[in-house]
């Protein structure tokens, strides 16, 4: 088991053309290469009810199967657990899936009961930088997801934490965001794949709590981006707005001041939609308020 610890970045068209020429990347080595994926679950969805995901992925130098639990979710960071092991071919190890912790206790028929619910094809290219006395792993994917006759398109940006701690992801973040037009997105590739094989992107329930309120309206984008529905644009505005509401009951302003900066951005002088509200300025914002209320432990 390993734990994986992963900042996601949603890219405005056009920023990943101009990634590999940012300063953090432009003088260092890096590698390109295809995966496909597969990801299983029960007719039943007994996987995604328990906010896991599992997947066979197919590599250059073979298939590997892994299992990802949810662990932590916040403001585009996560942090989770994650078991990955080479198998000989494209069927799953249900005699190893079935000694995995999490997997204990599942019925044997349930497990038989595994079958492909959507895919996911991707280039990769991948730098490692090393800066704060940590490493992480920068990966731009390309490519799109598959779900029934559904399509839709792959472009983010996952820093993921090799080694050190998970303030030098946002220190990173924070560089990219200078020059190109970006976001933390909430939703991973998973969950993508089972919002579009269902044709429906359910929110988080709208409360009073800031980070709730936070990942509501990332999630509404995520959702717009996939479904083509510009409603989603307007229930995150409105989470922002609610956000922004909190100031004074807040002990630090800044949060609600950003989310106001936001809700700004998001709202189109001549009510047009279809342009995009995301430049460098307003990725910034987004960036920080993600920071601001993120777990820092």
């Amino acid at each position: 088991m390993s734990q994986e610890i992963e900042l996601k970045l949603a890219l405005s068209p056009g920023a990943a053309e101009q990634l590999a020429d940012h300063p953090s990347l432009k003088t260092l080595a890096f590698s390109r290469f295809s995966l496909g994926n597969t990801y299983y679950d029960t007719p039943q969805g007994h996987l995604e009810k328990a906010r896991m995901a599992l997947r066979l992925r197919r590599t250059e130098d073979g298939w590997l199967q892994t299992l990802k639990t949810a662990g932590r979710e916040n403001g585009g960071l996560s942090q989770r657990d994650e078991w990955e092991w080479p198998v000989v071919s494209n069927r799953l190890d249900l005699r190893e899936l079935a000694a995995l912790p999490p997997m204990q206790g599942w019925a044997p028929e349930t497990l038989a009961a595994l079958a492909p619910r959507f895919s996911t094809d991707f280039q990769r290219t991948r730098w490692l930088v090393e800066q704060q006395e940590s490493s992480i792993e920068v990966a731009l994917d390309r490519g799109e997801i598959r779900a029934g006759q559904s399509r839709v398109a792959i472009c983010e940006l996952e820093l993921e934490l090799e080694q050190g701690q998970a303030a030098a992801l946002w220190a990173l973040a924070e560089t990219f965001a200078k020059q190109l037009p970006l976001r933390p997105a909430a939703l991973s590739k998973a969950a993508r794949g089972g919002a579009l094989l269902k044709g429906r992107w359910p929110l988080p329930e709208e409360t009073d709590s800031p980070g709730t309120l936070w990942r509501r309206a990332l999630v509404a984008l995520d959702a717009e981006k996939d479904s083509n529905d510009p409603a989603f644009r307007a229930l995150a505005s409105r989470a922002l707005v609610r956000l922004a509401g909190l100031e004074h009951a807040l002990e630090d302003p800044a949060p609600a001041r950003l989310a106001r900066t936001l809700a700004e951005a998001m709202t189109q002088p001549d009510g047009n939609q279809a342009i995009s509200w995301l430049d460098t300025a307003a990725g910034q914002a987004a960036l920080a308020l993600s920071w601001q209320l993120a777990d820092r432990d």
